[in-house]
């Protein structure tokens, strides 16, 4: 073990959890192949970064983090309504069904049904767990110093 706690200029290797605070569990890999992610480097979200900061090898914890720290607020202005006719007819739309556009720059935004009729869709733009707050757990494996390249 070193005397090195995590924080800017580090690498980290570590295992990790994400479950809504209702149980659910969203994503782990506690059970595979260790992540791991300099500090800074835009692999994970800035707030569960900084939930890091200070823990050492061997430490494990869980927090709860607030929609700020997380995948942000819900944003009403993400969610559009667009007519039925924009969408292909043999599309079978359900409540929930993921679909992809593209936005004013013709990158890939995914976007969730909300609501239909005949006449228009709703869709949600927002990140499925925004407005969520998220328990982070996090078993951390290695801290070393972070390599410039």
């Amino acid at each position: 073990m070193r005397d090195l706690c995590v924080g800017p200029g580090t690498t980290v290797t570590l295992h990790f959890s994400l479950s809504l605070t209702d149980g659910e569990l969203v994503d782990s890999n506690f059970e595979s192949k260790p992540a791991q992610f300099t500090v800074g480097d835009g692999k994970m979200l800035k707030g569960f970064e900084e939930a890091l900061f200070g823990l050492e090898e061997g430490t494990e914890e869980e927090f709860l983090l607030g929609p700020e720290a997380g995948f942000g607020a819900h944003n009403p202005n993400n969610v559009q309504v667009v007519d039925r006719s924009e969408f292909d007819p043999g599309i079978t739309l359900e409540e929930g069904l993921m679909l992809s556009f593209a936005d004013a720059q013709n990158a890939e935004l995914p976007g969730v049904v909300v609501e239909f009729d005949d006449e228009q869709v709703t869709i949600d733009f927002n990140h499925p767990l925004a407005g969520r707050d998220i328990l982070f757990k996090v078993a951390v494996l290695e801290i070393k110093p972070a390599t410039v390249h």
